[in-house]
């Protein structure tokens, strides 16, 4: 095996600046698991690896196919090593199956193996020396003597198996750096590759490293690559599961299942349909839990109107604009629990909310009559909105609809609060109503918004009679 001069690499100033133009480049990707894969031809990417190794521009480049994804979901160390990468290459018909599964294609099959030689051959081209890192004893050597007697005048900054003691790491990466390779191939097999780089990736001084996974067997001889027909047909990974059935029938029989699984999972929410198949579960809950609700607290409702007549004859409802879904104003309904005059004195009490901030709310408000007194201690006065609930202007669950006069007062992220359903119960209110400040409010709302689904709403919805019943903040 040849190990050429440490030669200093792009001497030409013009290819430097090629190097640097090509290097800054932006690619189209496929947004797959959450993941930017990148749309490009085997071609295009060898010359865009060794322009960022020309650039001295440090990037990570990983590999990912289906098992990576399987791996990746109860693996959060590598998950977060993959998050990290620079570029994110897609590897293997299972990302194909599941690009086009959410209407989206990818560009030519970047796996490592058929990327290698046009790698080798770029090098070459250009003085960049590769070091082979990885693999049983003996299989970077063969893997390296394979590029060395195909590409010739290809600089092989050095080799070093996949085994060697911890104590000696330092050691290691000591002698990859002093090789000056431009591009450090690491085949360890995933996820051990993947968190190696990410955790000694500040102590290498190469531009480009990339974990390569089981490119070295191939190219070493240790493992045989599938015939070009079986390539061709898209059925390598069949050849590999031939060649190693025990130690691949996991990975290939029972993991390509649990990825197609997962793949349409992901196509379904990429689709919306999660979104809507959740905004459609959410409506029939309010209408159902809506008219129950209304059923079985009838006599509540009875006793409550006529208390309210009783006590000084006014009306029984109290309407009100406020501030739905998207900034939709609509009319809220609420048993009245104040003096028919309580608007035209609310002004002269701002000064005297104990809430400070956005949301005027006072402990000892004048303006309550005796029965909106009880009627708010247990939200009694909240239950008409349950019509609102049945006309689709509120939920069960949601943000607590603000009045157009705090609206005006939003300030940054506080106006996050109006991307939903506005609802009769929500986070806050269950764990403290009005002893929790409006900021907080708005924090819990906008957390709600974001993760909402059936299980939040019906969590949120068995919790309420007992913070109703507790009394926490209700005044």
């Amino acid at each position: 095996m040849k190990h050429t001069p440490q030669n200093e690499f792009r001497l030409n100033p013009d290819a430097e600046l090629s190097d640097r133009i090509e290097a800054i480049r932006t690619w189209e990707t496929c947004d797959l698991f959450g993941l930017p894969l990148v749309k490009a031809t085997r071609r295009e990417m060898a010359k865009h690896i060794l322009a960022r190794a020309g650039a001295r521009q440090k990037s990570t480049i990983n590999f990912v196919n289906a098992h990576c994804i399987n791996t990746r979901r109860d693996d959060p160390e590598y998950r977060s090593a993959l998050s990290s990468s620079d570029l994110l290459l897609p590897d293997g018909i299972g990302m194909e199956i599941a690009a086009k599964m959410q209407g989206d294609t990818l560009g030519e099959n970047l796996n490592g193996t058929d990327l290698f030689p046009k790698i080798c051959r770029q090098a070459e081209e250009e003085g960049a020396g590769i070091f082979f890192f990885g693999g049983l004893p003996g299989v970077a050597d063969g893997a390296a003597n394979w590029a060395a007697t195909h590409f010739s005048e290809l600089r092989i900054a050095g080799t070093h198996s996949g085994f060697y003691d911890k104590a000696d790491e330092d050691a290691l990466i000591e002698r990859i750096n002093n090789s000056r390779a431009a591009i450090v191939l690491v085949g360890l097999g995933v996820p051990l590759q993947e968190k190696w780089i990410a955790r000694n990736r500040h102590r290498l001084t190469a531009p480009v490293v990339m974990g390569v996974g089981g490119l070295f067997d191939y190219y070493s001889g240790r493992i045989p690559r599938a015939p070009k027909l079986v390539r061709s047909l898209k059925s390598e990974w069949i050849w590999r599961l031939a060649m190693e059935p025990r130690r691949m029938a996991k990975r290939y029989i029972q993991g390509n299942a649990s990825f197609l699984v997962h793949a349409g999972l992901e196509a379904f929410n990429h689709a919306g349909w999660t979104r809507r198949a959740n905004a459609l579960a959410k409506r029939a809950v309010d209408v159902s839990g809506a008219l129950l609700a209304i059923l079985a607290l009838l006599p509540v409702f009875l006793a409550t109107t006529l208390s309210i007549r009783l006590e000084d004859k006014g009306p029984v409802f109290f309407r009100q604009t406020r501030v739905g879904a998207d900034g939709t104003p609509f009319s809220m309904i609420k048993f009245r629990s104040m003096f028919t005059d309580a608007e035209a004195r609310r002004a002269a009490l701002l000064a005297q909310s104990d809430r400070s901030g956005t949301c005027f709310k006072m402990r000892e408000d004048p303006r309550i009559t005796r029965t909106g007194r009880f009627i708010r201690r247990f939200s009694i006065d909240e239950l008409p909105q349950l019509l609102n609930v049945l006309g689709g202007s509120m939920s069960l669950v949601g943000p607590r609809p603000a009045l157009p006069s705090e609206v005006c007062e939003y300030r940054g992220t506080h106006w996050e609060r109006l991307r939903g359903k506005p609802g009769i119960t929500c986070t806050w209110q269950v764990r403290g109503r009005a002893e929790i400040p409006f900021e907080r409010q708005a924090i819990m709302d906008r957390a709600y918004l974001k993760r909402t689904n059936l299980f939040v709403d019906l969590k949120l919805l068995l919790c309420t009679p007992g913070a109703v019943l507790g009394g926490r903040g209700a005044y």
